[in-house]
């Protein structure tokens, strides 16, 4: 037989062969912990799936039940203002989408070894609003907690506090480690109240923690409530001990957050909506220049105007600002004049010098007021040199771009 005879005969054998198929690992179901009892007596049911057990604790509220300044059920009458408005927002939620108010309570902040041990799930129905909590039993049953929390069966629009950024990829992470054994986690839509909260109260709220936007809008204020960084602390100290007493008040924690996220979202759908103006300009102006970001410049013109309307200049100082970047968009120069002429008496730092800026431009190629636009150039000029609101390297690209709107504007008035 020939070499290359031999040669496609050794190719056929070859082919010939099966390759290899790795098999699925087979689950091994971790043992129950020894404290089942215990945790029983302290107020959490037993529940045992295909991956192990867990804990859970299940309240049903009524529609009427009031958290703070705000009925429940007033979250349908939120998607009911959203649905005549036809407004697209992030806030939008249609009234035939399943939504889940979803938190998490961590045994750490980051990292392969933290696992999520409670998650806490509130979902409104046709009657009421459910809560299902479910507490891993121990890390050996984690595949069991997240199996039970059915985000492989249904995708769902998720409404959370932060959860966007920390709680929902926590879980990614947790279910990739668990994924040989777990069906496929869906992707759920996802709207984070913490970002929108930063929007709407800027320069108003000091601190966005929940416990604080509860107290100071959402009239709610907790009564023996644990601080939140104790909570792994008492987690570890109950699967340590057996004893879940110290356990539930985490529970507790977890629900308030959940119940204040519901709050959140009918409180901030009202401001963002209604023209009542109830809270501080900083507030209306924040949700107008949101509109206007949003490219819906209708709506943020109406309530920055009515921020203008509404209060006094001082207060009105960043609404007249913004307000007259949109006249000047739709060239109406002179209102745009007004605007950012109201503004310069109440800015300062960087806004007051584009607020410079923006006035010498207009009156340098719109109104060929060459002369006032030299004083804006002049004044812009002084501010910068002395500025502390810069780096170095920044100051010195800002003093040049002054310097050469000065020395042009100089050369059109014949200097």
């Amino acid at each position: 037989m020939s070499y290359e005879n031999k040669v496609m005969q050794l190719k056929q054998m070859l082919g010939k062969k099966k390759t290899d198929v790795k098999e699925k690992p087979v689950f091994q179901k971790p043992d129950k912990p020894v404290y089942i009892a215990k945790w029983q007596e302290a107020g959490l049911a037993v529940v045992e799936n295909d991956f192990g057990v867990l804990f859970k604790r299940q309240v049903e509220y009524p529609l009427q039940y009031k958290h703070g300044h705000y009925e429940l059920g007033l979250f349908y009458k939120a998607l009911e203002k959203w649905q005549s408005t036809g407004a697209e927002h992030p806030y939008l939620i249609d009234i035939d989408e399943e939504v889940l108010f979803f938190d998490t309570e961590t045994t750490g902040l980051k990292g392969v070894g933290t696992n999520i041990f409670l998650l806490g799930l509130l979902e409104p129905t046709d009657k009421s609003f459910i809560l299902n909590q479910y507490v891993l039993a121990d890390p050996s049953n984690e595949a069991a907690l997240l199996f039970e929390s059915k985000f492989w069966q249904h995708s769902k629009t998720v409404v959370s506090y932060n959860g966007k950024s920390f709680d929902w990829p926590q879980l990614e992470t947790r279910w990739t480690l668990n994924q040989q054994f777990l069906p496929k986690l869906r992707v759920q839509k996802q709207i984070d109240l913490l970002h929108s909260s930063k929007r709407i109260w800027k320069n108003n709220l000091e601190r966005m923690k929940l416990t604080q936007v509860e107290e100071e809008k959402l009239g709610f204020k907790r009564k023996g409530d644990i601080p939140g960084f104790l909570a792994p602390i008492i987690y570890a100290d109950a699967v340590k001990s057996g004893d879940a007493t110290n356990l539930m008040k985490v529970l507790y924690h977890n629900e308030w957050d959940l119940l204040s996220l519901v709050t959140l979202y009918i409180h901030s759908t009202n401001l963002l909506l209604e023209n009542d103006l109830k809270e501080a300009a900083t507030t209306y102006t924040n949700i107008g220049k949101w509109y206007g970001d949003l490219k819906q410049q209708q709506q943020s013109k109406q309530i920055l105007v009515n921020v203008t309307n509404e209060f006094d200049d001082e207060e009105a100082g960043l609404a007249y600002y913004f307000l007259a970047f949109q006249h000047k968009r739709n060239r109406r120069y002179e209102e745009a004049r007004h605007s950012f002429e109201k503004a310069l008496k109440v800015l300062k730092s960087r806004e007051k010098l584009k607020v410079l800026e923006q006035l010498a431009i207009l009156h340098e190629h719109h109104f060929k007021e060459f002369k006032q636009a030299l004083f804006y150039a002049e004044e812009g000029l002084r501010i910068t040199s002395s500025s502390t609101l810069f780096k170095k390297d920044q100051q010195v690209k800002k003093l040049e771009e002054w310097k050469k709107r000065y020395t042009r504007i100089e050369k059109k008035l014949g200097k």
